[in-house]
This record gives C-alpha cells, structure tokens and sequence, in this order.
C-alpha cells in the first residue's frame, strides 16, 4: 500500500509542477505536506541551497501533527525563512470511478463530447477569461473537464486544474445560485472518469467548508493536509 505521505509528495509535484531540482516555482517559499506516517516538503527555486537543506532537514525530521494542527517544525521554517504568511487545507485521494453517491438529478456534459463544448461556448461564466473558456473548451489548459448546465447557464465545473505524468489535481466550481445542491459532487464524479488509469488528487483550504463538504459527500480519503509558507 502506498504511504500517505508519498501520495502528498506526488501531489506537490503535481500541484506545484517541481523543477529538475525538485524546486517549487513560487510563489510559495515552502510546502509542506503532513501525513500521519510521516511528513514531507519542497522548497522555493530561489531559496538558497543551504537553507533549502535545513529546511528540508527539518521537516523530515519533524512529528507529524492532526489534521488543521499546524506541526510543531512549521515555527522552525517561519523562523529561518524570516516573515511568511501561512496557509493551508485538507488533501484527498479520488478513488477509481464509478464514486458511489447520492447523486441529484442533472445532465452532465463532458469534453470528449464535442458536441457538448459547442454547447457551453457561449454560456462562459463571468469568473472565466475568454481565452481560458476557449482554452478549456478546446482541450488545452483545463482539459479534460465536466459540467452541469441549468436554466441556460453553467451551474458546476470540475476541470483538470494541474495534469502531470504522475497524476492529475481536480479544479471545481460552482456557481453561487447553484451552490449546496451537489453539482460539484456530480462533475467531480464525471470528471474522474475522464482520466482512467490517473492517480487523481482534490485539496482545498481550511476555510472553504463548502469544498470540504464535497470531498465528504463523494466519499473521498483524506491523505493529510498541506501547508504553504510564502514571504
């Protein structure tokens, strides 16, 4: 079985998109990912390599903490790294689908039904740039990707937010007059059946119940939380 540290580890790659070096891109300084069997961290390209060691060292070396408790090691890093803000939320594990829940009555509409692109193009919500609608539409960035449409407008997407080799991270929203009635269930359901054979990751922040809530609703296992430090 894999550890559930080693799952936080592949989702910071994939989240985060870690250079040659195992180095995060920024704007994040450090992430750090808090499992019970164990913790793990990567570390900002343009921090020094010295103190990215004693990070690291520190972290591998730290107790992991409960879940929404911040590890004791976390001080540790803030005092090195000097004036940082804190962040962070709960990971999970999509399991292969079918997901087994009480799903609401709705039609879903998937990206590898052309048909179905076409149809949404014109219904873009205001959230979404142009070209990121038209990007996502035409199966570049956010692709693949699965909606519910009601009264004539986009009611939930789930989309591939991040998509490496090793996995992929699901990106969902839900619009405001739609929120609460399990439309972001139903997509993130339909999603992971887009991409059949990929280890597939969902996180959110510790603030965003509603997120947290759908995690609960599909069922999803909790793989730890994981922290980011930014200065």
């Amino acid at each position: 079985m894999t550890l559930d540290v080693d799952l936080l580890t592949t989702e910071i790659g994939v989240i985060w998109r870690l250079d040659g070096h195992g180095r995060l891109p920024g704007p994040e300084d450090l992430v750090m990912g808090v499992a019970a069997d164990g913790m793990t961290a990567a570390v900002a390209h343009d921090v020094p390599g010295a103190l990215a060691a004693r990070l690291l060292d520190l972290v591998a070396r730290g107790v992991p903490s409960p879940p929404g408790q911040p590890p004791e090691v976390l001080e540790q890093c803030r005092a090195l790294l000097g004036e940082t803000t804190v962040s962070g939320g709960p990971c999970y594990v999509i399991p292969p689908p079918p997901l087994p829940f009480d799903a609401p009555p709705a039609t879903v509409l998937r990206s590898d039904d052309r048909a179905h692109a076409e149809r949404v193009r014109r219904l873009r919500p205001s959230s979404w740039a142009r070209d990121e609608w038209d990007d996502l539409l035409d199966g570049r960035d956010g692709a693949p990707w699965a909606m519910v449409v009601a009264d004539d407008q986009v009611a939930a997407v789930c989309h591939t937010a991040r998509l490496t080799p090793a996995g992929a991270e699901a990106g969902v929203w839900t619009a405001p007059a739609f929120r609460g009635r399990g439309l972001a269930a139903t997509t993130t359901a339909a999603w992971a059946g887009l991409l059949p054979g990929t280890r597939l990751f969902y996180s959110t922040s510790a603030d965003n119940h509603s997120s947290q809530r759908v995690a609960a609703r599909l069922g999803l296992r909790s793989i730890g939380w994981l922290w980011k430090l930014t200065r």
